[in-house]
């Protein structure tokens, strides 16, 4: 393969140091004074079309705009468009669609997990209050009661006496 034939006239663009070395030459002394005056008439005029176009653009946009205020179109419902369609446009995206099946697959799953989780817990609080330990242990706290209050309707008679 052959490397390419270097010159004056290379095909590739300037990079770099390539450009900070154009940027900084100074050519004006290859100028002669005819072409220094052509050039700086060219680069008024250039300038002066820039503002025109400049103005020309500022008009189009101000006449853009109040456009839009008479259809009453503003930056919010563009910003609300925009959102709508975007939003449209991800919903219809086959990626979406799986992801979304797939949460609503596993969120039937976990509803169906929790429902089983709360039958047994109950199941198992119903066996639990059925088994003789916890009758047992309601007995005793009915009896404890009884006696707390026997207690209490006792010390309230006998301090009621006292008086």
């Amino acid at each position: 393969m052959e490397a390419p034939a270097q010159g004056l006239l290379e095909a590739e663009p300037l990079r770099g140091r390539d450009e900070d070395a154009v940027a900084s030459a100074d050519f004006s002394s290859m100028l002669s004074d005819e072409e220094r005056e052509e050039l700086k008439a060219e680069l008024v005029q250039l300038e002066d079309e820039i503002t025109t176009l400049r103005q020309v653009l500022s008009a189009k946009e101000r006449h853009l705009i109040e456009i839009k205020q008479k259809l009453g179109m503003n930056l919010m419902n563009e910003i609300k468009q925009n959102f709508s369609k975007s939003w449209h446009d991800m919903q219809t995206t086959t990626a979406y669609k799986k992801t979304h099946e797939t949460l609503s697959h596993a969120g039937q799953k976990a509803t169906a997990a929790f429902s089983n989780v709360g039958t047994a817990i109950s199941k198992k609080f119903g066996d639990m209050r059925n088994s003789p330990t916890f009758k047992s242990f309601e007995e005793r706290v009915e009896t404890t009661v009884t006696s707390l209050k026997v207690f209490f309707r006792r010390r309230s008679y006998e301090e009621a006496q006292e008086d």
